[in-house]
């Protein structure tokens, strides 16, 4: 289990055990006659709060990493859940079964109070019981890696900055088959290099090995036979690809192999999956214009009261099947933006007016694409479409890029909510990792956590120009 998902449990668990009988003595002094249909409400009030903790990033390693962070950002988050939870009850009345001398204020005002007080201290113990966890590093995982040159070197270089957990316990167990040590393991106080060439099962049971990771630079002379005995004892065996993609999420473009993409698991949709994914763009789309619907038309305002010319601005984007179309974005820009050619947006790009970079920076410019969406043209979660001219170059000097194009351009997205705004071939390159990790693995439940955690992007930008 990864760290984000032990957070979750502790949180859901203190949750469970304390907000049921907080809710009943808030309510039973000031409701006279509780229904049936409490348990629900208290439920949808707990259960709106872990969607609010995980849509706005709770469960990030950069958050959990950083307690005192996690512990300022609670009572936003856990206020936005209350305001969440109590505004689907008035909404929607029917869930209250509750004696109607009580509705609405008599009974949302207190539990809304006891539930923002309620949750922010489960929020706080749960990671101080986390950080005492971390210190007696019970959350270690015990990592045995076969290798230990420049590929091994990367995959433990990754697993610190990225990894789903915390704490990693890496041993290397090495044979000269497999090519040269590299000097920066060698070097390292906290790497342990064994010079095996047998004895990998007695070396996983002394170890207490959780996984043994398949990572070395020559894979020619490889000890299959004795890598299968750990298998067949119980060992879980990796290869470095599968594992790297398990652990950080996205596909190392840097050793990118060709055979583990032909011949792994992914790149598979139905008729079903296309037919959901379509009802829920729709869906998803019309809400989302009819709530924003009052910032489109300000931003549409105050777009044309600065210049008195067009608010919105149409540019040629790829989408599936590299086919091309026009998005449609409230204009940021000036009019002559583009007078000298395409180029990225930059940072403190001059060509922004003010009225855009807030636009940009609230992301009121991407409403608009709500209708390239309902039009069929984009999905709601996808890669994000890039300009031709653009996609000519980096597909010349990115491998696969082209394979992102599988399926519609996005107006949010796996590298949008992991990866900051970036406009340069490296920025394009660690975007493209993520991109290959959605079309990989595209599902209705990973554009429904994508579609989620959109939430954080936006309250809290990063990277945006």
């Amino acid at each position: 289990m990864n760290s984000g998902a032990i957070m979750f449990c502790l949180d859901a668990a203190l949750i469970a055990l304390l907000w049921p009988v907080i809710a009943w003595f808030t309510l039973a002094g000031s409701v006279p006659h509780l229904g049936p249909g409490i348990g629900v409400v208290v439920a949808l009030y707990g259960g709106i709060n872990l969607l609010s903790l995980y849509a706005l990033g709770m469960y990030r390693r950069d958050i959990i990493l950083t307690v005192r962070r996690a512990i300022r950002r609670l009572p936003l988050v856990v206020g936005i859940g209350a305001i969440g939870a109590t505004a689907l009850l008035l909404l929607v009345p029917p869930l209250l079964v509750v004696h109607r001398s009580s509705w609405p204020h008599r009974f949302t005002d207190p539990l809304f109070i006891a539930a923002a007080f309620c949750f922010t201290g489960c929020g706080m113990v749960a990671r101080l019981i986390f950080l005492r966890l971390r210190k007696s590093r019970l959350l270690k995982r015990r990592l045995l890696i076969v290798g230990a040159g420049e590929r091994a070197w990367d995959l433990v270089w990754m697993l610190k900055n990225e990894g789903r957990n915390l704490h990693y316990d890496v041993t290397f167990v090495h044979d000269d088959r497999f090519g040269k040590v590299d000097p920066r393991l060698a070097q390292s106080s906290a790497s342990s290099i064994i010079r095996v060439n047998s004895g990998y099962l007695a070396t996983a049971r002394r170890l207490r090995s959780d996984q043994i990771v398949i990572a070395p630079d020559e894979r020619r002379g490889m000890p299959l036979d004795l890598l299968i005995d750990c298998k067949m004892a119980g060992y879980p065996v990796y290869q470095y690809m599968s594992f790297l993609e398990t652990e950080i999420r996205r596909i190392d473009i840097k050793r990118l192999d060709l055979t583990w993409l032909l011949y792994s698991d992914g790149f598979a949709t139905t008729a079903l999956d296309r037919f959901l994914k379509r009802m829920l763009d729709i869906t998803v789309s019309l809400a989302l214009l009819i709530l924003t619907s009052p910032l489109l038309l300000g931003g549409i305002v105050a777009v044309w009261l600065q210049d008195r010319h067009s608010p919105f601005y149409s540019q040629t984007r790829v989408t599936r099947g590299m086919r091309e179309f026009s998005i449609l974005k409230l204009r940021t820009m000036r009019i002559d933006a583009e007078a000298a050619g395409a180029v990225w947006a930059g940072a403190q790009d001059r060509r922004i007016t003010r009225i855009g970079n807030f636009l940009r920076r609230t992301r009121i410019d991407e409403i608009p694409q709500l209708f390239n969406i309902l039009r069929g043209e984009m999905s709601f979660v996808g890669p994000r479409p890039e300009r031709p001219e653009f996609i000519r170059d980096l597909a010349e000097k990115l491998p696969l890029y082209n394979e992102r194009h599988i399926v519609k351009a996005g107006l949010t997205g796996w590298a949008q909510i992991n990866y900051p705004y970036g406009a340069s071939l490296d920025d394009a390159r660690s975007k493209l990792s993520y991109d290959l990790y959605y079309v990989k693995n595209a599902s209705i439940g990973l554009d429904l956590l994508i579609i989620l955690q959109t939430l954080r992007v936006v309250l809290w930008p990063s990277g945006v120009r």
